[in-house]
């Protein structure tokens, strides 16, 4: 029971609570001796709260036993990545000068999950201050992929995506500010969503007007992070782009209900010049005819234009530089060569080479925004290959098929950069296995504010193939 009980969806232990099936101390007791469990194999936790969890396991559960009015997420457990604030809980941004930072408020998406009922067990890791698509820093060391303990857990919510897929919580808060939620849901076989700019409110970004950023759902299923977007959806005073923003019923809307007909995707395997894998290859167009199956409309999209990793690293770059720029004149011996050379990079970007890349992050809106005016959902693989090796360098070299690349962030990620800059919802998914037993995954991309129905689109996808419920042979498993 208490495995079942870690690889139950939070949907299904929702239900199992209200009816008084298990009980949130049972669920937290178990999740927590799974953290206890894997931890030293993944190192995908800088923190666990275990006695805080398990006083608010206790409360949960009285609370159901009263028959008092219950959450959305009453006593479900979830973790939240170590850059995002949470009140009383070391928060690190996985760097070794914050190595004691205790934040005094909650994030907003955090404080909206307190609010939802839903029970911290632990802060998991990122690369200092989630500047690359690995998960490993001078303080905790490297985290392991969950399928994998030679691979990489991708990046930056590695950490997030590795505690969800072994089983140790249902629900983890990301974030994704090039595919930082996305990459690693994809190495690990889970959804992965960047919700619209603005739907789930960020109120940490210091540049808010300018942000490309999101704080995000982590989970095992669409219907989980349409819980999750439920419960961190909302305007909030803080984010600008937030205001107006009116939270449908993203539980209900996006079941999977009816069919693709008359919803058209225009898809595209690799912008001009990129290389895919193969069996990345094969399992994108087993999905593509799983959507055609559907009901789906597909054409295949122009694939020249999207040259977008030099314009995401200009803006980037620009903002980690006036962000850390002292921090690293004054800590250098205590953060890592990768950190400190892009913070190098960002010397060679004048005030009008940022200016011209927002002019061009203008203009790819612009772009995608005339494109699905005419096309309902795009759709090409969340990676061109499966998780990198464990000791990648993010300036080392990318092998795809035998072929040797030199750019990581161009060749391995290519298409999940563009929608941070144009604001598109965009989710990946798991859509099939490599040979040797590692996820590949599709990514879909909506209409802006178009997330239920992107949602409802990813539900249909996942009932229509026979994944879920597959999860890495780890030790307790």
């Amino acid at each position: 029971m208490t495995d079942e009980l870690c690889f139950l969806p939070a949907s299904e232990l929702r239900t199992r609570i209200a009816r008084k099936e298990v009980s949130p101390v049972e669920i937290t007791r178990a999740v927590l001796a799974r953290a206890e469990l894997l931890q030293p194999e993944l190192n995908c936790f800088i923190t666990l709260c275990a006695d805080e969890a398990m006083a608010e396991a206790r409360e949960a559960e009285r609370a159901v036993m009263a028959g008092e009015p219950l959450g959305l997420l009453h006593g479900i457990p979830y973790t939240v990545k170590d850059l995002v604030n949470t009140m009383g809980v070391r928060t690190t941004f996985g760097a070794v000068p914050y190595k004691d930072n205790v934040p005094d408020h909650d994030a907003v998406a955090v404080a909206r999950l307190r609010a939802a009922g839903a029970i911290l067990i632990g802060k998991t890791t990122t690369p200092e201050f989630g500047t690359k698509c690995l998960t490993d820093s001078p303080l905790f060391g490297r985290t392991r992929n969950a399928w994998s303990a030679a691979r990489s857990s991708g990046g930056s919510s590695g950490g997030a995506a590795v505690a969800v897929a072994s089983g140790i919580a249902p629900l983890a808060i990301a974030t994704d500010g090039g595919g930082s939620t996305r990459i690693p849901a994809a190495c690990n076989g889970l959804v992965g969503l960047k919700q619209s700019n603005g739907v789930i409110p960020h109120s940490q970004v210091q540049d808010a007007f300018g942000n490309q950023t999101y704080v995000t759902p982590m989970t095992r299923t669409v219907a989980d992070t349409s819980l999750m977007m439920q419960a961190m959806s909302g305007e909030d005073a803080s984010d600008p782009w937030s205001i107006g923003f009116r939270s449908g019923n993203f539980v209900e809307g996006s079941a999977p209900t009816g069919d693709l007909r008359g919803r058209r995707i225009s898809f595209c395997l690799a912008p001009t010049g990129r290389s895919v894998a193969a069996e990345v290859v094969a399992a994108f167009k087993v999905a593509l005819a799983r959507l055609e199956a559907l009901g789906a409309e597909l054409e295949e999209m122009p694939a020249d234009g999207y040259e977008i990793e030099p314009i995401w690293r200009a803006i980037n770059h620009t903002a980690w530089r006036a962000r850390f720029e002292k921090l690293a004149a004054d800590h250098a011996d205590e953060l890592s060569e990768t950190f400190l050379k892009q913070l190098a990079l960002a010397t060679k970007v004048s005030g009008v080479d940022y200016q011209q890349a927002m002019f061009d992050r203008t203009a790819l809106f612009r772009r995608i925004q005339a494109l699905l005016q005419k096309i309902d959902i795009l759709a090409m693989p969340t990676i061109t290959r499966t998780a990198l090796p464990i000791d990648q360098d993010l300036f080392g070299t990318i092998e795809i098929d035998g072929q040797v690349f030199s750019d990581v962030r161009q060749n391995w990620f290519p298409w999940t950069m563009p929608f941070n800059m144009t604001g598109h919802p965009a989710i990946s998914l798991p859509c099939g296995f490599s040979a040797d037993g590692l996820p590949i995954a599709i990514q879909l991309v909506g209409r802006f504010r178009g997330d239920v129905e992107l949602l409802r689109v990813s539900a249909l996808f996942e009932a229509s193939q026979d994944i879920l419920g597959q999860w890495p042979g780890l030790a307790g498993g």
